[in-house]
């Protein structure tokens, strides 16, 4: 038997979305989990692996928040489809760890971010995100 799924409106995806950046400012790693459903699939662009399920994300961010501290994630524009969302964003952080293996000495960084999420009954499915990783490189090796 399959289980019917219910569209999301642009408003009703921009409200998962902008919940799931303000979990990541807030650096709470219980509401940013709860943006994602539980068979989620994580998966950064370069990383040697693909994350899936809660658990294995849980990880991820926790190694995230611990080298980020984020200030502000600025959206420049968001593209809607009927279960997905294509989201282009700034991020403005601190680097407080050893962010892609870089030390952060706590210096403000400001890069760009591409997501593509896609969404089922109201919670994050997939998230695959693409980061300016050159611009986190050059400010971070000065």
């Amino acid at each position: 038997m399959t289980t019917a799924t219910r569209t999301q409106s642009p408003t009703e995806l921009d409200r998962l979305l902008d919940d799931h950046y303000a979990a990541e400012v807030a650096g709470d790693l219980d509401a940013l989990l709860a943006t994602f459903s539980d068979e989620v699939e994580h998966d950064v662009v370069g990383n040697a692996e693909v994350s899936h399920g809660t658990e294995a994300v849980a990880a991820f961010y926790r190694g995230l928040l611990a080298d980020l501290a984020f200030d502000d994630i600025t959206r420049v524009r968001r593209y809607h489809g009927a279960d997905f969302v294509v989201d282009e964003s700034v991020v403005h952080a601190r680097a407080i760890g050893t962010p892609f293996g870089l030390p952060g000495g706590g210096r403000e960084i400001r890069f760009r971010l591409l997501h593509v999420f896609e969404v089922r009954d109201g919670r994050i499915t997939r998230e695959n995100a693409w980061i300016d990783l050159a611009s986190v490189l050059a400010q971070l090796a000065r």
